[in-house]
């Protein structure tokens, strides 16, 4: 591959604008945030040591001890013998996640998961933020950790291999943006062990050869790299210029859509609830007007958070334009689940179809 086939495979997806969020230490984050006391000691998630547990993440205090993912308990114990393991809480996982996940959905449809807590976002052609991806990267950071409560780092770049590298660049709770001018410069210092695929054994084979850098693995060529590495060469020669042609793809449509907010005081009545009720709703409807044609309604829900961090859904079946008044019976429906306690977040949502493959059927949002 010479110089021109490189520019031109860059210059072909430079237009791409990929942001790759990932939330930072994502259960033990959820962990922290809904239990303060922990926020300073070293905890993980995982299993316990005695029925050979495995850990599945930790916090920046466990790791600082060498406290890995995937590393066996009894081992993350030897190392931290402070180390405080709790056990996984998948609903609240999947409920932060889902909070995130809608979240990207209001910057793009274009929104590929890879797991619970990261995802690639193309906002090619978003017009939030006026078209900026690195003010969307940023918007999105802010949304997540106000509405969530938890950090995310995120990466922004022409393709998804950059965006990947970049939201791994600053971690935790960074932002970093590699402009299409400054791919090259970028990735020539790229340590090799960045590139994707490139694991230990990968990385010492390549170390043994004097390869330390993208910069160096340019100087070995196409054809030799191809010839030590087989079709893992080329691959290995594209990233080492930044070339990813690989879109971001997406098979999986929202499910439901929400709005909801933390309030600086506690609501402590009925009362106090209905008045924020307008307010909701209309950010509800506003975000119900972003949607194409293919969703068509059929749930309205309430969710309340209690003073207690308990939280608490209220539904029921509806189809059309959202109601106020259907929002207002939830609400009381509700409340009586918090024994007294008052209300710190209160949200709007409605459950959706899709009716994309159906037929071709094209149907309108709200029934007439």
């Amino acid at each position: 591959m010479g110089s021109d086939s490189v520019e031109k495979l860059t210059g072909e997806f430079s237009q791409r604008k990929i942001i790759h969020c990932d939330a930072d230490c994502f259960f033990a984050a959820i962990e922290m945030r809904d239990d303060p006391s922990l926020r300073g000691r070293p905890i993980a998630v995982g299993g316990a040591a005695d029925r050979r547990g495995v850990i599945s993440t930790c916090n920046y205090e466990a790791r600082a001890f060498g406290v890995r993912s995937a590393m066996a308990t009894a081992t993350a114990r030897r190392l931290c013998r402070d180390l405080l393991v709790l056990p996984h809480n998948m609903q609240r996982y999947k409920e932060a996640a889902i909070h995130i996940r809608d979240i990207f959905f209001d910057y793009s449809d274009r929104v590929e998961p890879l797991s619970l807590d990261e995802a690639f976002i193309d906002v090619s052609d978003a017009d939030a933020c006026r078209g900026s991806a690195t003010w969307i990267a940023e918007e999105i950071r802010q949304r997540i950790y106000k509405e969530v409560g938890i950090t995310v780092s995120a990466g922004v770049g022409p393709n998804k291999f950059l965006a990947k590298v970049g939201s791994d660049w600053n971690k935790p709770n960074g932002l970093c943006v590699i402009p299409p001018s400054d791919v090259d410069s970028f990735t020539r210092q790229l340590p090799v062990s960045w590139l994707n695929g490139v694991g230990k054994v990968t990385a010492e084979r390549l170390h043994q050869r004097g390869i330390q850098t993208c910069g160096d693995l340019r100087r070995f060529g196409l054809y030799t790299l191809v010839d030590e590495f087989g079709a893992f060469g080329r691959r290995l020669y594209e990233l080492s210029y930044g070339i990813d042609n690989r879109p971001v793809t997406t098979s999986r449509r929202r499910k439901s859509l929400s709005v909801e907010h933390t309030y600086a005081s506690d609501l402590c009545s009925m009362q106090s609830c209905m008045e924020q009720l307008p307010a909701l709703f209309g950010k509800l409807t506003d975000r119900l007007s972003t949607l194409d044609s293919n969703y068509l309604i059929k749930k309205q829900f309430v969710k309340l958070k209690f003073d207690n961090f308990q939280a608490t859904t209220m539904e029921c079946i509806a189809s059309g334009f959202p109601s106020i008044a259907i929002y207002r019976n939830l609400i009381q429906e509700a409340l009586p689940r918090g024994d007294g306690r008052s209300v710190r977040l209160l949200g709007l949502g409605v459950r959706l179809y899709d009716v994309t493959g159906e037929h071709g059927v094209q149907l309108s949002l709200f029934n007439e």
